[in-house]
């Protein structure tokens, strides 16, 4: 398992940090969304799914991903 944090503009409230949340783990990865620090730590298997398809899923819900 690896672990990689992403920093996500655009997370304003606790929906937010739900939808975030909800976009990583339904790519096939957990996350844990830090609202006040504007990110979200993935834990996700490399074989199974890739960082940019993470940051797809999380972009399809309105943010942006660095």
């Amino acid at each position: 398992m690896k672990e990689v944090t992403l920093k996500v503009e655009g997370m304003s409230c606790d929906h937010c940090v739900k939808a975030v949340e909800g976009a990583v783990q339904s790519a096939g990865a957990a996350g844990k969304a830090d609202l006040a620090g504007g990110s979200v730590t993935v834990t996700y298997n490399e074989s199974r799914v890739s960082v940019d398809a993470i940051k797809e899923a999380i972009e399809e819900q309105g943010y942006d991903v660095k």
